[in-house]
């Protein structure tokens, strides 16, 4: 009732939602834990700038100390994660584009704003109905779903699934039993996650291929919201995996990253941009890459478009 109530708030203007200059895409998720909104956003930013725009990226900051305080922080290549979080750098460091932290999310777009982009791309935000949007994607993890339907605490939802009726796209994350779409709804895409190829967390050194590691034993660190997800990945693989998951956003410290043998680690590249310090010679991260169907992702990419045109905002 209350997520109903402040909704209907907002839609008929007892709340106010600032409308910004330039366009905004939403980019999030009805349920809590990792659903793959952050590798979407990096593949949006691509696209949009292939597309002739100049895209900026806004999110809170989680698992930074910036999201305590209601100043924008536009995030910079040396960033501390400690301060500004660790999808916030891994964005930056992906994407090369201007990243704003805040938990006043129309402030972060303002000062993107005055940074010369042309179009704000939010990662997470569903709920931040203060900030007004010309396109909204639900992103949902095939494996998962909506989990059993329920909102917060019974179930994992933030908001009820019918939400998803109003939603201009869903991304569905893998695949997945699970009927995302509502009925008679047609905009849903399958997105997977391409990860083939190891990096040294050192910085220094040539990929390896994830294949190269089939049959041998490696230790899996993840502290994102789905850690499962990543461990799946690697056996996909055929590494034999020890896992070790922490909690989403965690901070480091050496000894977590120390199992007493010369086995791999391998860790998420979310974790990877906490653990510059930390590195050893058999540290590596794994960046993942979103993935479209062609003809799916020129139809999602229309659609987008559309939404970015004048006479469509007006």
């Amino acid at each position: 009732m209350i997520v109903r109530v402040r909704r209907w708030a907002y839609v008929r203007g007892c709340l106010r939602a600032p409308r910004l200059t330039l366009p905004v895409i939403i980019v999030g998720n009805l349920s809590v834990g990792g659903s793959g909104k952050t590798p979407l956003v990096i593949w949006l930013v691509r696209q949009l700038r292939l597309a002739g725009y100049s895209p900026g990226v806004i999110l809170r900051g989680y698992g930074g100390s910036a999201a305590r305080h209601g100043r924008p922080l536009l995030v910079q290549a040396a960033s501390d994660a400690a301060l500004v979080g660790d999808e916030a750098l891994l964005l930056r460091a992906r994407t090369a584009a201007p990243v704003a932290v805040c938990r006043d999310r129309v402030r972060a777009a303002r000062l993107l704003i005055d940074q010369g982009v042309t179009v704000i791309v939010s990662d997470d935000g569903l709920q931040h109905l203060a900030l007004a949007r010309d396109f909204e994607i639900a992103v949902i993890d095939g494996e998962r779903g909506l989990g059993n339907g329920y909102l917060l605490p019974a179930g994992p939802l933030r908001e009820r699934p019918e939400r998803l009726g109003q939603m201009d796209a869903i991304v569905v994350n893998g695949e997945g039993r699970v009927r995302a779409a509502p009925e008679g709804f047609r905009a849903s895409f399958t997105m997977h996650l391409i990860g083939a190829s190891l990096l040294p967390l050192a910085g220094d050194g040539a990929p390896v291929a994830l294949s190269s590691l089939a049959g041998h034993r490696v230790h899996a660190v993840a502290g994102i919201g789905h850690p499962q997800r990543f461990f799946a990945h690697l056996r996909a693989a055929g590494l034999l995996v020890i896992e070790h998951p922490f909690p989403d956003h965690h901070s480091y410290r050496a000894g977590e990253l120390a199992f007493g043998d010369e086995l791999p680690v391998l860790m998420t590249e979310k974790d990877a941009v906490k653990c510059r310090t930390l590195t050893g010679p058999n540290h590596w991260y794994l960046p993942v890459t979103a993935s479209f169907d062609e003809a799916e992702a020129a139809l999602l990419l229309r659609r987008l478009r559309r939404s970015l045109e004048p006479q469509s905002r007006s």
